[in-house]
């Protein structure tokens, strides 16, 4: 039995506190200064007219020790400090701070904040979001809970909030489902994960964070289990079922999986930790979900990599083309364990082996471990949770897609983040190291009108124009062919060492790269966000294929582009980047892609507003960024072939789809 008096508040008299819990543990502004005084003042006083008459009026909501929100009015102000958000409270960095630093916030109007609202994204009317919670297929209804602010838009004052929809895509919104008003998770309901029972019945475990700032595990289960909507939740009176374990930090016990069964019928769970900075796993059977026993050993643990958050824990089939319940275990399967490091805010997995006997995992490749190895998405992807969805016998893949742009900004339109399109997932058979992700196939429905482009030849150093009616919406398969001489030709290359994120970008030039498309980009190219490949080839005449997304600073980037623009080739000199606009993320995205003997290199790229979600090669690599152009919005977005190569011409095929919205809405009449 653990300890529980150091970590928990004191039992009060009404009952609030009660736990008699059958919980086994062992465990720059410028200045100007002006010669004429009378002239200053006219200066000042006309400032000061245009900002009381001119201003947004927004809220400053500052984080107390424990993560809940004091809110004060303040006024507007071109540069605002950064604010971070989170860590005090025993969580990652929430704040996206890291991007914006301490630039002057972009004078944004109205129209251009509008038109970054997504339109088949999930995201709630209003108001913060971030990490997916228990989504799950039950009586008709996909349901999905999220890490939710009611208040402001920006992280606190977290509960969850819930949608459903009959095909992942067409979102109706439903009343909260649980709410920050118990002892156990006053300062927070947080994380947790969904588990069907044999019944039908459904559990739902999650983090709390108490009045005291600890870190607790807490079961909440539904009112009604026929209601198909499942609206209104019940918190067990007995919460907390589980507290941190002796040497575990009270703030380091979090986000409990989906259960699965052993092979003795019982229910294992494992739960996000640290052991100074050695990323850990830890291991509960229960038969209850009330009573639990913590295991010797860890599921798994790999040094350096820090506090692991929102672990999953799933097979995977070597030999089926569909998902597996998540029990499911034996000849052909393999396991994916999943951890979100708090350290650096990115998403590791890797495949490995699972011992049922001692619940411990052990990666095919310990040189790709969780942590130091592949990531389900090298862009702004975190906190990604998956369910088994029964109704169509997959594994689904759902991500919080965090904003870049700056908290100002955030405040201003109201809202912020999105989740990701939800993804099938599966074991790459071909490389028998990577998943492949890829957009449900429900997406397929918002397409409206398409358009094929056939054998589109782009030479070195060029640039193509692709006839789009609107490109702020769109569904784009494109595949390129690559002359095979030209790569017999091609010497070892100085860029044998490139690496997407320390490059140069689309800027950069090698002799087979890069070359790929220019999405949200205006005619002029004064904006634009690059999503292509870059090859490498070593003096030992192996070829290396890089996939990447470029929105750097990098200013003549893309020159001598010669773009043809109805009878005339004009020669442009292009800046390479996602939006002019300060106080927004400018960073190069991407990693190192397998190419197997025979395939061609394709694209997929969903484009919805302000985001992009980007396949490399039916997805074994993963890009998704967050743009905010200020130009290359509604009707001037547009769509460009690019080749910046110095000795590859290439071929493209590409389909392009118009996307309908997915107009999700409040469910009628709750």
């Amino acid at each position: 039995m653990a300890d529980i008096k150091p970590l928990l508040p004191v039992s009060s008299s009404d009952g609030s506190s009660n736990l008699t819990g059958p919980v086994t543990c062992r465990r720059p502004i410028k200045v100007v200064v002006s010669i004429f005084f009378a002239l200053l003042t006219v200066g000042l006083f006309a400032a000061l007219l245009i900002r009381n008459n001119g201003s947004v009026d927004y809220v400053d909501v500052h984080e107390n020790e424990h993560g809940s929100l004091a809110k004060t009015a303040f006024e507007k102000a071109e540069n605002l400090k950064p604010v971070s958000r989170g860590p005090a409270a025993g969580v990652s960095e929430k704040s996206n701070w890291v991007f914006g630093g301490d630039l002057p916030d972009y004078p944004w109007n109205n129209s251009m904040l509008s038109w970054q609202r997504t339109a088949f994204h999930f995201q709630p009317e209003k108001n913060w979001m971030n990490d997916p919670n228990g989504p799950l297929f039950y009586k008709g209804w996909y349901h999905f809970f999220y890490q939710y602010n009611p208040n402001a838009p920006v992280w606190g004052d977290i509960v969850w909030g819930h949608a459903v929809s009959k095909d992942l895509i067409h979102w109706l919104h439903l009343p909260l489902a649980m709410v920050a008003d118990q002892w156990y998770d006053k300062n927070g309901v947080w994380t947790g994960s969904a588990t069907i029972l044999h019944d039908g019945k459904i559990v739902m475990l999650y983090t709390g964070s108490t009045t005291e700032g600890v870190q607790v595990q807490n079961l909440a289960y539904p009112a009604d289990q026929y209601d198909p909507l499942l609206v209104h939740w019940v918190k067990y009176p007995r919460n907390p079922v589980l507290v941190p374990p002796p040497g575990i930090g009270p703030n380091d016990f979090r986000d409990p999986t989906t259960a699965w069964l052993t092979s003795e019928g019982k229910w294992r769970i494992t739960i996000g930790s640290k052991i100074n900075k050695t990323g850990i796993a830890l291991v509960y059977d229960t038969k209850d979900f009330i009573n639990y026993e913590m295991l010797d050993g860890l599921l798994h643990a790999v040094p350096g990599t820090g506090m692991w958050e929102c672990v999953d824990f799933f097979p995977v089939s070597e030999t089926e083309n569909n998902g597996l319940e998540t029990s499911i275990n034996g000849p052909g399967v393999k396991h994916v364990v999943k951890a979100s490091l708090d350290d650096d805010r990115h998403d590791y997995y890797a495949i490995g082996t699972y011992n049922d006997r001692n619940g411990t995992w052990i990666p095919d490749r310990p040189n790709i471990d969780v942590g130091i190895g592949l990531r389900y998405d090298y862009g702004i992807y975190y906190a990604a949770k998956t369910f088994y969805d029964q109704n169509k016998k997959r594994r689904v893949l759902w991500g919080w897609i965090g904003e870049s742009d700056s908290e100002a900004a955030d405040v201003k339109k109201g809202w912020a983040s999105v989740q990701s399109i939800p993804r099938t997932i599966l074991f790459d058979k071909k490389t028998g190291t990577h998943l492949l992700q890829w957009p449900v196939e429900e997406i397929d429905s918002l397409r409206l009108k398409g358009k094929e482009f056939n054998q589109v030849r782009i030479q070195a150093g060029s640039v193509v124009p692709l006839d789009i009616d609107s490109a702020t919406q769109l569904d784009i398969i494109a595949e390129f062919k690559i002359d095979s001489d030209a790569l017999e030709k091609a010497t070892g290359s100085s860029d044998a060492s490139f690496d997407c994120v320390t490059s140069g970008g689309a800027a950069e030039r090698g002799a087979l790269g890069p070359f790929g498309l220019l999405v949200l980009a205006d005619e002029r190219l004064s904006e634009q966000t690059p999503v292509y490949f870059y090859m490498t080839k070593g003096s030992d005449g192996n070829l290396k294929t890089f996939f990447c997304s470029d929105q750097s600073r990098y200013v003549w980037c893309l020159s001598r582009f010669f773009i043809n623009i109805g009878a005339k080739n004009l020669t442009m000199m292009s800046c390479c980047r996602s939006s002019k606009a300060s106080g927004v993320d400018k960073h190069i995205y991407g990693s190192l892609v397998p190419v197997l003997r025979g395939e061609n290199l394709s694209i997929r790229i969903l484009v919805d507003h302000s985001i992009i979600e980007s396949f490399g090669q039916r997805g074994r690599t993963v890009i998704t960024s967050r743009v905010y152009p200020t130009k290359a919005i509604y009707g001037a977005a547009k769509v460009f072939l690019f080749n910046n190569a110095t000795e590859l011409n290439v071929t493209a095929s590409l389909k392009i789809w118009q996307m309908n919205s997915a107009f999700i809405q409040p469910y009628p009449n709750l």
